[in-house]
């Protein structure tokens, strides 16, 4: 959806969520800012029995002149857009209007709109919303009030930015120029005596788990920001690796996920607890997790949810294997060959584009990839949009470069981030085309359970195969062991003919 298609209606209101946070304050006052900007008629509302009274919303809402307003009688609207939330949930007020449009970061319900856009894989509606803004050419260096409340939205629903799931919360992250004051002074604002009584009850009725080392802790209903200071409190425990917090609130289920270890990655945890029922993501150390009320009943029968959550950190500390490729004995065992399909990839010279030595992260929709420029290694793009880096000599023994653009169609495609400049480079205008020269070929084997791997590239953080997906070693270098996700094994290996 492009905020463009709003612009035919003239009496327009955006609702925020009852008891709204900070996330959906900003992201309304977005979609507010916008169809200001086109003379529309719009008003920022939201409805239920409570007013804003929390300290950080009301100097949010005060110092950034957020017109947002208690409504309680019936609208009169040709469109209502509910930001944050879904039309028909139960908690958003019922109002009726003539058209309805959805933006929000959740699960699709379901419910009909004549309008949606709606990104579950986003840590926060405020970096779509964002991301909105940026498609309409809104220039954010020149609000900055509106770029300081997205900045805030986004910091706030994920934890103090600890829990962002998606590579367009970190390109909010990092590129818009906020007021730098009035952050630090919300951040000192979150918490209240109530908030810190609910902590200290938290903590002091845990569940724990010795033989994985973790813990489950479960709150009274309190904002995503609590939680995360409980996880933090918790994993300071000497005996904990892994611990979850959760509280039950009237909309479904808030998690908050921490990990210590390196052989567990938070984000790919909370994904884990809450697949099938909700959705989850953050990064390494820090993540979230949701379960929309409704999908409940898809848990276990007869579980409550900590009962579920423990049986899931069970399944998942026990059913992993680790291997490390600097010690891997290679077994040849339900291994198959297997060549590259010809096929257009990508790859990028670093040296052409960058100094030798300069600091570098590159951010994809899997992960963001820390690396040095080095004068012998390349970056390949997958027919996905997937990176991975290789050495001048492997990558001249097993492609050859070829004429024409390489290109390829995904939601999000990769850039590389300069550290000291802070300068963004997409990859693709950059990237040169290449085809298998077939001379290098692959061991493989379907998994049938997880499996990590510390790569020889990065002995700290593991690439991670789930069932279906394949485990792969290069035949010229038994070493080099990796993983290759499903889909893309399918689209571009086949079985070698001898």
């Amino acid at each position: 959806m492009r905020l463009r298609e709003l612009t035919r209606f003239d009496n327009i209101v955006i609702q925020c969520h009852d008891n709204p946070d900070a996330d959906a304050v900003a992201a309304g006052f977005g979609i507010y800012r916008y169809l200001q900007g086109q003379k529309k008629q719009v008003k920022l509302i939201y409805g239920g029995r409570e007013k804003i009274h929390k300290a950080n919303l009301l100097l949010m809402v005060e110092a950034l002149d957020i017109p947002i307003q208690h409504q309680q009688e019936p609208l009169d609207a040709e469109l209502l857009v509910t930001v944050d939330c879904q039309y028909g949930e139960g908690n958003v007020t019922h109002f009726d209007a003539g058209q309805v449009a959805v933006i929000d970061h959740h699960i699709d319900m379901g419910h009909g709109a004549d309008f949606k856009d709606i990104r579950s894989g986003y840590g926060s509606c405020s970096a779509l919303v964002w991301q909105l803004l940026g498609q309409e050419g809104y220039d954010l260096g020149e609000d900055k009030d509106l770029a300081t409340a997205l900045y805030y939205g986004l910091y706030m629903d994920t934890n103090s930015l600890s829990e962002i799931s998606h590579p367009v919360d970190r390109d909010l992250r990092d590129c818009v120029k906020f007021h730098e004051g009035l952050i630090l002074k919300l951040r000192n604002t979150n918490l209240s005596l109530e908030e810190m009584r609910i902590a200290a009850d938290a903590l002091r009725s845990y569940e724990y788990q010795e033989e994985g080392h973790f813990a489950i802790v479960k709150t009274q209903p309190c904002d995503p920001n609590i939680l995360g200071f409980i996880s933090d409190l918790m994993l300071q425990v000497d005996i904990v690796d892994l611990c979850v917090i959760y509280c039950e609130l009237p909309y479904g289920i808030k998690l908050s996920v921490r990990s210590c270890v390196r052989t567990v990655r938070a984000n790919e945890l909370a994904e884990f607890l809450v697949q099938g029922v909700g959705n989850g993501g953050g990064h390494a150390q820090k993540a979230g997790g949701f379960i929309p009320k409704t999908n409940l009943e898809l848990m276990a029968a007869d579980c409550e949810p900590g009962r579920y959550l423990y049986g899931r950190m069970e399944k998942y500390c026990a059913g992993c294997e680790l291997l490390y490729a600097k010690d891997y004995v290679f077994d040849r065992e339900g291994m198959g060959r297997y060549e590259k399909i010809p096929q257009r990839l990508g790859f990028v010279r670093l040296v052409d584009i960058l100094e030798e030595g300069t600091q570098i992260m590159i951010r994809t929709l899997e992960a963001d990839i820390e690396m040095t420029v080095e004068r012998d290694v390349y970056v390949m793009v997958g027919v996905r949009g997937e990176v991975y880096p290789i050495r001048k000599e492997k990558f001249e023994h097993s492609y050859r470069a070829v004429a024409g653009e390489f290109r390829i169609t995904e939601d999000y495609l990769p850039s590389i981030h300069v550290r000291e400049s802070g300068t963004i480079l997409p990859i693709l205008p950059r990237a040169h085309a290449c085809m298998p020269t077939g001379k290098t070929s692959v061991f493989a084997k379907c998994l049938d359970h997880t499996v990590k791997v510390f790569t020889a590239w990065d002995g700290e953080n593991y690439m991670l195969g789930r069932e279906g997906d394949y485990l792969a070693v290069r035949t010229d270098d038994l070493h080099d062991v990796y993983i290759i996700a499903a889909a893309i094994f399918e689209e571009s290996y086949r079985m070698a003919e001898n």
